[in-house]
């Protein structure tokens, strides 16, 4: 009898390392992402072949870093998500270091971002007001940066065509307009205040910034929290798009979309068909479905279904928990992976999902099941960010590239092993790249506010 069961238990694993085995990458298939990721940045920057990019290479119009010169009061907007920020940040000439930040955080109802784009911005602009009010500054008008974390079209640092909403926003009338206008709009129809919004800025090229401020090597932005996305310094030579060959161009890359024609369909599996399908925005953002803190919980769900439907979890027993879609948060992936969880903590995470009925054995195959997710999501990252700093070594004909890289996002600040997966990956496959990682203290909203501040300093400079 011990014999059997023994067997079993051996037939269990098997049967459990065969599903997981399916999201395990080997070394040959991360560099095939890296050398699919090279193809297709090529692809979006040149003329001809841009349209059909999934990456879409969009010229961001920032060129240049902050100098030290930089000082005045300066608004930045923060709209990427779920939450929005307004802030005054002063910054002072030669104090590096010395930026003085305010702000206050309003929720965006479900309504604004799924109604029209008319009472989305109107929102926007009366929580403005709002924070003005708050800050004693009634009336002001100052210099804005807009960070606007959705994918633009844009042909000046002041104008930006929305491409398509993601992460669940909807609302209606935004998409193939330009949002500054939008802004201005609703600023009028309030009739309050005038700003001059100088600057609408992607989130990864304020993370950038921000880190510029600090490490003159920093050209690259990073983010890998909600959804994921990268740009970086690339020279105006190669930018086919833009008019003028000399210096360097940030460019807004976009990269959550690789994959979108196909280029991942080697690597993806049934649990990311599955997110996918049930998603807001099916086929699209295939890259960032399979990277990003909005997903991964989603994956570890349908994982643990198919483990439970198989019999090899919780008994075989199927909860009605278990089949709703996105109980399972990220941060629930983040505490069970944590190293210094108890398994019976791990349970009591269980529990909370309505598992009660998990085993000691369940709970170590549900930190298993979550390790394996988020190792796969780091290496992707990895992979491409590795296409990223071998571009620009080569771009350089540089034997040896050091550079820095400043990193914003909840997953790869608040996961435990996230960032050691990435770094090492990087490592791996960039191996002259000398890449030093830095975290960024508020891209979206300093960062902003730094491009503004860089933006009206040259400005200031033509005029003289």
């Amino acid at each position: 009898q011990e014999c059997a069961s023994l067997s079993s238990r051996k037939r269990v694993h098997a049967g459990r390392q065969r599903i997981l085995d399916a999201l395990r990458l080997s070394q040959e298939q991360l560099l095939d992402v890296k050398r699919r990721m090279g193809e297709e940045m090529n692809r979006g920057l040149a003329k001809e072949s841009h349209d059909q990019a999934t990456v879409k290479m969009l010229p961001t119009f920032v060129r240049s870093m902050p100098d030290g010169t930089e000082s005045g009061d300066f608004l930045a907007l923060d709209l990427g998500g779920t939450n929005f920020r307004v802030l005054l940040v002063r910054v002072r000439r030669w104090k590096r270091r010395s930026v003085e930040m305010h702000n206050k955080i309003y929720a965006i109802p479900q309504e604004a971002m799924q109604g029209t784009g008319e009472e989305l911005f109107d929102h926007i602009v009366h929580c403005i007001a709002d924070f003005l009010e708050y800050m004693g500054m009634k009336g002001a008008s100052l210099p804005l940066g807009f960070t606007f974390s959705f994918p633009c079209h844009q042909s000046k640092l002041d104008q930006g065509i929305l491409l398509k909403w993601t992460k669940g926003f909807k609302a209606t009338g935004c998409e193939g307009e330009d949002v500054v206008t939008l802004l201005k709009d609703a600023i009028y129809r309030k009739e309050e205040f005038d700003l001059d919004v100088v600057a609408l800025v992607n989130d990864t090229v304020g993370t950038m910034m921000t880190c510029g401020y600090e490490d003159p090597l920093c050209e690259v932005g990073l983010i890998v929290g909600t959804g994921t996305n990268v740009c970086y310094m690339e020279e105006m030579q190669n930018m086919e798009l833009v008019d003028g060959g000399e210096g360097k161009m940030c460019v807004n890359m976009e990269w959550g979309a690789f994959g979108d024609h196909g280029e991942l369909d080697d690597f993806s599996t049934d649990f990311d068909k599955a997110v996918d399908e049930h998603s807001a925005n099916p086929g699209k953002q295939t890259y960032e479905k399979m990277i990003s803190g909005m997903y991964l919980g989603e994956i570890v769900r349908n994982v643990l279904l198919e483990f439970t439907t198989k019999g090899l979890l919780f008994r075989g027993k199927l909860s009605e928990r278990l089949k709703t879609r996105g109980i399972f948060e990220t941060k629930f992936l983040s505490q069970i992976e944590s190293d210094r969880l108890a398994l019976r903590q791990v349970r009591s995470i269980l529990q909370h999902l309505g598992l009660t009925s998990s085993t000691c054995d369940d709970s170590i195959l549900v930190k298993e099941v979550c390790s394996v997710v988020a190792c796969r999501a780091a290496q992707l990252c990895g992979a491409g960010l590795a296409a990223v700093v071998d571009k620009i070594r080569q771009n350089r004909n540089l034997p040896e590239l050091k550079i820095t890289v400043g990193v914003d996002g909840t997953l790869y600040k608040l996961h435990p092993h996230f960032s050691n997966f990435m770094h090492e990956t990087v490592r791996d496959l960039a191996p002259q790249c000398k890449v030093t990682f830095i975290q960024s203290e508020d891209g979206s909203g300093k960062g902003a506010a730094l491009i503004t501040a860089v933006a009206c300093r040259i400005r200031d400079a033509g005029q003289r």
